[in-house]
């Protein structure tokens, strides 16, 4: 009878423990899942270099792959990207976490290259979404101002965090190459369409500005938004410069392509990323990244 009951009283202890030991395990996988999957935001700016045969052996389909492969490791959550032509971005569709929504320069549809916003899918939901050209005449495409090469656009989406449900602007630009004007009064567009869009809900902006920091157009940006690599909790990682122009010994002093956000966010840390593979980087500009977070 003793042992029967010994025999009794060591089964329940087993299933006590199994039971405590699994309850544990679910407990720690769920903090995990909502630390990593819920509360930082990865964001990063990337000018994926249009595509075009006179690249040659830097042209796209010799590293779409390598683009493809530098997003995924870094499992960047939003990229605001430029000079991207509508093959190009269903090439990186093609990986499965992601979709986009932007519009071509050139009409407003399909033609031309992009300043597309891509995004986690599962994560996030677009609620909303615009594009306006940078010219005189926002609401159709255009050249603007003493810009004589491309339209420029810039494309909006307001994204809902799907675990959280919180809500936020992403705007992604890319100003003119040659014109001074362009880029001076796109920067005063920029500042009064997101003051018009977002009013004073949360804003990332992303952008290859073709600016320097102390220039008059990134300055205005800077009077309603933060410079990510000015506020990053962490010293900025990699170097100040974010082109290369396919050169593997370049200096990259340059600082022209920007993540700004809003006084809604903190930023814990900010890098240029210099991946590259057999010497040769996988764009003419350097993906610039910062991982942010709403601030409570």
């Amino acid at each position: 009878m003793a042992s029967a009951i010994s025999l009794q009283i060591k089964h329940v202890i087993m299933r006590a423990s199994i039971i405590i030991v699994f309850s544990c395990f679910f407990i720690f996988a769920g903090c995990g899942q909502k630390r990593n999957g819920t509360t930082d935001i990865n964001v990063a700016s990337y000018n994926l270099r249009m595509d075009t045969p006179r690249d040659s052996l830097n042209a796209w389909p010799h590293r779409k792959e390598n683009v493809k492969a530098l997003i995924q490791y870094h499992d960047f959550d939003i990229i605001g990207t430029q000079e991207g032509f509508i093959h190009q971005l269903n090439d990186l569709c093609e990986i499965p976490a992601y979709a986009y929504f932007g519009a071509g320069r050139d009409d407003g549809e399909h033609a031309g290259e992009h300043s597309a916003i891509l995004y986690k899918k599962d994560r996030f939901r677009v609620i909303d979404s615009g594009n306006f050209w940078l010219s005189e005449t926002p609401d159709e495409p255009g050249l603007g101002w003493d810009a004589t090469c491309c339209n420029r656009i810039c494309s909006w989406a307001k994204f809902e965090d799907k675990d959280t449900k919180k809500q936020f602007y992403v705007f992604n630009a890319h100003f003119d190459h040659q014109g001074v004007i362009a880029r001076q009064e796109s920067g005063k567009l920029m500042v009064s369409k997101i003051k018009e869009i977002a009013k004073d809900e949360p804003v990332i902006c992303t952008g290859d500005f073709n600016s320097t920091p102390e220039t008059e157009q990134i300055k205005a940006i800077s009077s309603i938004l933060n410079d990510t690599y000015s506020i990053s909790k962490l010293p900025p990682y990699g170097p100040v410069g974010t082109t290369n122009s396919f050169n593997f010994t370049a200096l990259m002093k340059h600082r022209i392509d920007y993540i700004f956000v809003s006084k809604h966010f903190d930023v814990s840390k900010y890098a240029v990323l210099t991946d590259a593979k057999d010497q040769r980087y996988p764009s003419d500009h350097l993906p610039v990244v910062a991982a942010i977070r709403h601030m409570e």
